[in-house]
């Protein structure tokens, strides 16, 4: 037995066959005839000594041998696309690939990026809003921003301001829960997308920041930030609203911040990218953008107190 790598067309043909566990399927995505795909097969058991396949009457299945190469050779292609495709992106001055959160996406991305194309007509904008944790090599992701605590080792990442939460509501609602502890009638909605948070920046610490001992357990539930929002907007009650995702509806008068106590958190919208490629004019130029927008309006926190949630005590004497 050699110790020689078989043809990288024979790693190929038994990588997609292991796959799939069938010959037909292998051979029409490498669109090659099953023959010539079983001929390439052969050829690697023949390089390897031993079968990597049992041929059964109607469908095949990996020996113990098979078995064993299976994961790396998945691994080694897996690798060698994301290799690729990352090499192909270098040549690539015109499109920018971006992935964040749906709520940020819609609340405050959608409605700015007119600005970004005005001032760089040259580049195509591609999102991706999940939620998922991308890996930018392999899925052709160029940024990533991505709310949390926490570092992001081994990639370029800076981060933007702390983050406040503070009581919204339609001003037709604030005149009927004037003072914080009228909050304690009203119906309450909750963003279920930050509970990770720790500590926790929830209605029951703003609370507790305001010297109000209530810990609240009826309301509506939103998963997604952005909903919690919208229900906001529609009336049905009061959310707990993070700076970037009620800000527009702030400055823009459907929403209100009556109350000038905001509770802040660590975790941090961050800027990501693969380490190195920040210096691309066309991640920089989105970089410089979206950090400049931020600071345009930071003004919202004029005249807030904000307290944060460490500083919070456990219980209201």
């Amino acid at each position: 037995m050699s110790d020689r790598l078989p043809p990288l067309t024979a790693l190929r043909a038994f990588e997609a066959a292991a796959r799939h566990m069938s010959f037909a399927k292998a051979a029409e995505e490498l669109n090659v005839t099953p023959a010539a795909l079983s001929f390439q097969i052969k050829s690697l058991e023949e390089h390897l000594g031993q079968q990597v396949f049992h041929r059964l009457n109607r469908a095949v299945e990996l020996t113990e041998a098979g078995r064993a190469l299976a994961p790396g050779t998945r691994d080694g292609f897996d690798a060698l696309n994301a290799a690729w495709r990352a090499t192909q992106r270098l040549q690539d001055d015109t499109t920018l690939t971006i992935t964040a959160g749906p709520a940020l996406t819609a609340k405050w991305l959608a409605p700015r990026l007119y600005e970004f194309a005005r001032a760089h007509p040259e580049i195509d904008l591609r999102f991706s809003t999940t939620l998922r944790v991308v890996d930018l090599e392999r899925d052709g992701v160029d940024v990533a921003i991505r709310f949390g605590q926490g570092e992001d080792d081994g990639l370029y990442s800076i981060a933007a301001r702390k983050e406040w939460m503070i009581p919204v509501m339609t001003p037709e609602l604030a005149e009927q829960f004037p003072t914080p502890e009228s909050l304690t009638k009203a119906p309450l909605l909750f963003d279920e997308s930050i509970r990770f948070l720790d500590p926790p920046c929830d209605w029951p610490m703003w609370f507790r920041a305001a010297g109000i001992n209530f810990e609240p357990t009826r309301g509506s539930h939103f998963s997604n930030a952005d909903h919690a929002i919208d229900a906001a907007v529609a009336g049905v009650g009061v959310v707990l609203g993070r700076r970037p995702m009620i800000i527009k509806d702030v400055l823009e008068g459907r929403l209100c911040m009556p109350f000038k106590l905001a509770i802040e958190t660590d975790a941090r919208f961050r800027f990501i990218c693969l380490q190195g490629a920040e210096t691309r004019p066309k991640i920089a130029a989105f970089r410089d953008w979206f950090l400049a927008e931020i600071e345009k309006t930071a003004h919202i926190s004029d005249g807030l107190t904000i307290i944060n949630t460490k500083d919070i005590p456990a219980h209201v004497s």
